[in-house]
């Protein structure tokens, strides 16, 4: 008992830990990302604050714009040119559905069936980019001329019939009409839908998918149950990187459709450029942008992922 109530003797007394040294080059990666950091000031942020003044400006061309805070120019702007914006997100959603349906399969060869082919393809997709924008959409022109073979086809094939039912073609010519436009916003971004959903799709383990074979899956199931969930990084960002720049396109516009064809991209270039209304041009600039962010923000969100590629 005695032993037991005895108390412990004390402890040595410890020797004060020392500081740890401070990590050289911690600072590094900030230096690194200052130059970055910059250009996006310089290149981005101060437009952008810049356009943001211009549209809450009066005035005109001749006697100056000044501030005066006119918000009303943003809903004038909107109740004046909301065709233009419902037009743009229609052509920029038929467009990228139709960038999903022609890019998928695809992406899906290159990544799982292409073989030694894979890195000829890879430059087939990526070789539009070799010439100019402008040269690749007035080539199109020639594609959809009137009595062209591709117009004979369809022609052949009823498709116009049901076109011009539809009010995407007039009749017997593509030219000038809501298909033309779509063609070439398709064309020109389809390669942005392709090289994220192949990026995403070549990730994926290949050992699942046998793993479902021996759980007596069908090929169908496979890529209902595995392949495409896998895949949806590459298709949100695929989506979105077609969706966004579609919207906002006025060149195939400009060059493959009509008066009734315009997009928004197309009024705030006139806003620009013609008319030189620059509050006007910025308060639509602002809208798009500010539609855009709401509906990608709701897209990102409901598709479930937010692991883009």
């Amino acid at each position: 008992m005695a032993t037991l109530t005895e108390a412990p003797p004390p402890l040595a007394p410890t020797a004060p830990q020392a500081e740890p040294p401070r990590r050289r080059g911690r600072w590094t990666p900030y230096w690194l990302l200052l130059p970055g950091m910059l250009w996006l000031l310089v290149f981005f942020a101060l437009p952008m604050i810049y356009q943001a003044s211009t549209s809450v400006q009066t005035g005109s061309l001749e006697e100056g714009y000044k501030v005066t805070w006119h918000v009303a120019t943003y809903w004038d702007a909107l109740a004046e040119y909301w065709p233009q914006f419902l037009r743009s997100v229609l052509y920029a959603a038929a467009a990228t559905v139709l960038c999903l349906v022609l890019g998928y399969p695809l992406a899906y060869l290159i990544a799982f069936r292409a073989g030694r082919w894979r890195n000829l393809i890879m430059v087939l997709v990526i070789a539009p980019f070799f010439t100019s924008f402008l040269i690749r959409t007035l080539a199109w022109k020639t594609i959809l001329s009137d009595g062209g073979p591709v117009v004979g086809a369809l022609n052949t094939l009823h498709v116009l019939d049901v076109t011009s039912w539809l009010g995407w073609t007039a009749g017997d010519r593509v030219l000038a009409t809501p298909l033309a436009v779509v063609c070439g916003l398709t064309y020109n971004f389809l390669p942005f839908m392709i090289l994220p959903l192949y990026t995403s799709l070549e990730r994926i383990d290949g050992r699942l998918h046998e793993a479902a074979g021996d759980l007596y899956a069908r090929p169908v199931t496979t890529f209902r149950k595995v392949t495409f969930p896998l895949s949806m990084p590459g298709v949100v960002s695929g989506t979105l990187l077609t969706f966004i720049p579609a919207s906002g396109d006025y060149v195939n516009a400009e060059l493959l459709g009509s008066t009734d064809t315009r997009m928004i991209g197309n009024v705030i270039q006139t806003q620009f450029l013609r008319v030189l209304d620059y509050p006007t041009a910025a308060a639509l600039s602002f809208i798009l942008m500010a539609a855009i962010l709401f509906m990608v923000t709701f897209y990102i969100r409901r598709s479930g992922t937010e692991d883009l590629v």
